[in-house]
C-alpha cells in the first residue's frame, strides 16, 4: 500500500497517546468498522532491542491500530479537549510469525468482530509489505475521563 500525504489521517484525532508510547503514525483508512493503519520503527523505540521491534511492542502497536476504531467516537472534533483512558481488557488470540527490525514500516489492518457501548472486541493483522508478523484478536475499553 503506498503511502499518499493528501489520504493521511492524522493519529492524534483519535488516540490519546502521544511519544514515547504511540505506536501508530497514520491512519490510512477509518470506518467505524475497520481501520488500517502506518508505523514507521525508529530506531530510538523504547520497543526495538538488538535493531528488532519486540513482542510488546506489535502487540501494543496492534492494540493502538485497534482502540482507534473505537476511539473515533470520542475525537469526531479535532479540535475537541477529550481525554480518554483505554484498557485491554482480553487478549484471547495472538500469533507472533516474525518480528520487524528498526528502520522498516509495517501497516495494519484492524476490524471490528463486536461492540457494546465502550467495549469492543477487534481482531487485527499486521504485515510487513506481504509478510503477516502478527494476528491478534482482543476486548478493548476506552473512557472519557474529567
Amino acid at each position: 500500500m503506498e503511502l499518499q500525504q493528501e489520504n493521511l489521517i492524522n493519529i492524534h484525532h483519535f488516540l490519546p497517546h502521544r511519544e514515547p508510547m504511540l505506536m501508530v503514525d497514520f491512519i490510512l483508512e477509518l470506518t467505524p468498522e475497520k481501520v488500517v493503519t502506518s508505523f514507521e520503527i525508529k530506531p530510538e523505540n523504547i520497543f526495538v532491542d538488538n535493531n528488532q521491534f519486540i513482542e510488546a511492542g506489535l502487540i501494543e502497536h496492534s492494540a493502538q491500530t485497534s482502540s482507534s476504531i473505537l476511539g473515533q467516537s470520542f475525537f469526531e472534533n479535532p479540535d475537541t479537549q477529550t481525554k480518554v483512558i483505554g484498557f485491554i481488557t482480553n487478549i484471547k488470540k495472538i500469533e507472533i510469525f516474525e518480528l520487524p527490525k528498526a528502520g522498516e514500516k509495517i501497516i495494519s489492518k484492524a476490524s471490528l468482530i463486536s461492540k457494546y457501548e465502550n467495549i469492543c472486541q477487534i481482531s487485527c493483522e499486521t504485515f510487513l509489505d506481504e509478510k503477516l508478523l502478527i494476528r491478534t484478536e482482543m476486548s478493548l475499553f476506552i473512557q472519557e475521563i474529567e
